[in-house]
């Protein structure tokens, strides 16, 4: 009898609850920062190098012609490869833009002077006179 009672009892309909659950937001916001923070130095970079360290005054914010020695000795302007004669007509064209243009040479710790002294007179060939040699602090 007791279970009949029970049964026969009307239950309250349930409320609805009309809020939004954050936490699934919250994780996916953290996953993406997290993402961009690991990815975000190989995008400024593009070229993988060890950069010799050095102290030094940083370098102004310009718009540079930036060029890229790696170990193997292969040299890449921004991030596309290139061979001597492109690094030439490119600089030609960077300066014929902008007669201002600063080259920005990064060459990797590993690789030879001459390396880097032939990349040089490359961008002198082409009229590109003013460059900064970039080393980490």
């Amino acid at each position: 009898m007791l279970r009949t009672r029970l049964s026969r009892r009307k239950r309250k309909p349930r409320q609805i609850n009309g809020q939004i659950d954050m936490t699934p937001i919250l994780d996916m916001t953290f996953l993406l920062l997290i993402a961009f923070i690991i990815t975000f130095p190989a995008l400024q970079n593009g070229v993988n190098l060890r950069l010799p360290k050095a102290s030094g005054d940083p370098l102004p914010n310009t718009d540079p012609f930036t060029v890229s020695v790696t170990a193997e000795g292969q040299v890449y302007v921004g991030k596309e490869r290139v061979t001597d004669d492109e690094l030439l007509t490119r600089a030609q064209a960077a300066v014929t833009q902008n007669k201002d243009v600063v080259a920005h040479i990064r060459g990797d710790e590993t690789q030879t002077y001459g390396r880097i002294m032939d990349v040089i007179q490359i961008l002198r060939r082409a009229k590109l006179i003013k460059f900064s040699l970039i080393t980490e602090s």
